[in-house]
């Protein structure tokens, strides 16, 4: 049976600025337990947190606490504010500062990167924003280097995204570093989202493309990836989808946003993970199942792509 303490505590740190979008969104991906789609049966122990831990409307039926409770948590998330011009409150400033002092990680989704700021937690950091406010922000707070042209930016312990689709982003990330692949890409699957690539500094990413809705690739993309374990080249995928290579190639920057061979590629190295969460079987095992190839090969490219050694990463999300 699962305990609290078995699981992460995660505090979406509400604002009177708050918009609904993003507070949805969090509220969705990381505050529903779905347990039954991580390999140990874990998921976050959530709790909203406004500043004298009453019930928040949006939101009547979550556990709540007080901003005071951000530093017993393992995880902040601070969403969008419609007001970023306007100086965010006090004591949400300093219970931040306070968690993240304590070591607490500290995520913003949208202009929340603009709460973080105030709170100096981006100085001399790299920041995701909505572009339409990326100017705003660097004016602000010029010891911020804004990011204008990415997703979302992991920076360790204080992570940052664009606007809207980029905050869902953001969330299924978190979903990823902090109880693995299966996870998130099982939650990814159930919303029927696809899994975005990041676009700043991850730790634990692959995520692997996925064609929008009623894309017209989807059943090429489903036959490629029940044969990740065989040879396939971007001539298959094109004959498979009655497409010459260059406008398979058209047709997937479209759709899934990256190129055939980076696809397979992203492809491979997720379900590397999976496998890596969800069986015991040995790097050569999961490197053939892959389509990897060689034990040698699946270090080489889940290191580049992960950011660590496969062993590592059995290690740190194996059944836990």
């Amino acid at each position: 049976m699962r305990t609290v303490s078995d699981m992460p505590r995660l505090a979406l740190a509400m604002h009177d600025s708050a918009m609904l979008y993003e507070v949805a969104i969090a509220a969705e991906i990381l505050g529903v337990d779905r347990a039954e789609l991580s390999p140990g049966g874990r998921w976050y122990d959530f709790v909203v947190c406004t500043p004298d831990g009453a019930p928040h409307p949006w939101l009547p039926d979550a556990k709540t606490a007080p901003y005071s409770e951000l530093c017993q948590v393992d995880r902040v998330v601070v969403p969008s504010t419609d007001a970023p011009d306007a100086d965010p409150a006090p004591e949400l400033v300093d219970a931040l500062r306070a968690a993240h002092r304590r070591g607490v990680s500290v995520a913003a989704l949208c202009t929340g990167a603009f709460v973080l700021a105030a709170a100096g937690l981006l100085d001399g950091r790299a920041a995701a924003t909505h572009w339409m406010h990326a100017d705003d922000l660097a004016r602000r707070y010029p010891q911020v280097e804004v990011r204008a042209d990415v997703l979302y930016v992991d920076d360790g312990d204080v992570l940052t995204s664009a606007g809207k689709s980029a905050a869902l982003d953001l969330c299924l990330h978190l979903v990823r570093r902090d109880l693995g692949a299966t996870a998130a890409n099982g939650v990814a699957r159930r919303l029927v989202v696809p899994s975005h690539r990041s676009g700043g500094q991850a730790q634990f990413v692959a995520a692997p493309a996925e064609p929008r809705a009623a894309s017209g690739l989807a059943p090429t993309l489903e036959w490629a990836r029940a044969r990740l374990d065989s040879p396939l080249t971007v001539r298959d995928l094109a004959g498979h989808a009655g497409l010459s290579p260059r406008q398979l190639a058209r047709r997937m920057h479209a759709e899934v946003g990256s190129g055939p061979l980076d696809w397979l590629h992203h492809q491979r190295v997720s379900r590397a993970q999976e496998l890596l969460e969800r069986t015991d079987a040995t790097v050569e095992r999961v490197a053939a199942s892959s389509g990897l190839g060689t034990a040698a090969t699946l270090r080489r490219h889940f290191q580049r792509t992960v950011g660590v050694s496969p062993a590592a990463y059995r290690a740190a999300f194996r059944l836990r």
